[in-house]
């Protein structure tokens, strides 16, 4: 990642659970234009979601494990990069813990960290610098939602 992350969650819902083998999965949001990719293109794949509208993973070619992920929403702009791949995971805790109701009933979470219970909004929580690059975010992923409602 070329830059800091717009922000960091640290998801408990049961789909990521599954999705990661793990008690929550750890994700940086930052803006696609953002990350290098070094080395073998990872593998995308169409992935199913708690949603229903799916998710592109992109895998590494040779191990598979999830390098980061595309959501439906905000589709290629933002990639929810997984911060155990990195070379220094301990740079980017969480900023936040969501969907915080179906947790493992053993995971302790840290106090001065916020968590929710489901989702939240990202005014609240977010930093002025994210706020501030989301917004420039916001139009292309307004026009990249009205393509794919057009189907263009």
């Amino acid at each position: 990642m070329e830059t800091s992350p717009l922000f960091v969650h640290c998801c408990h819902c049961r789909w990521c659970q599954r999705e990661s083998g793990a008690s929550f999965a750890l994700n940086a949001l930052i803006e696609a234009d953002r990350v290098i990719e070094f080395g073998l293109s990872p593998e995308l794949v169409n992935t199913p979601s708690e949603s229903g509208s799916g998710q592109l993973i992109a895998r590494c070619p040779n191990c598979k494990v999830a390098i980061w992920s595309n959501c439906v929403g905000a589709g290629p702009l933002v990639k929810f990069v997984r911060v155990g791949t990195l070379d220094l995971p301990d740079l980017l805790p969480p900023d936040i813990h969501i969907f915080t109701a179906s947790k493992q009933p053993w995971v302790v979470l840290p106090n001065g960290i916020p968590a929710v219970a489901e989702y939240y909004e990202y005014e609240q929580y977010w930093s002025a610098d994210g706020l501030a690059r989301s917004k420039v975010l916001l139009p292309k992923i307004e026009a990249y939602q009205a393509a794919i409602k057009s189907g263009t």
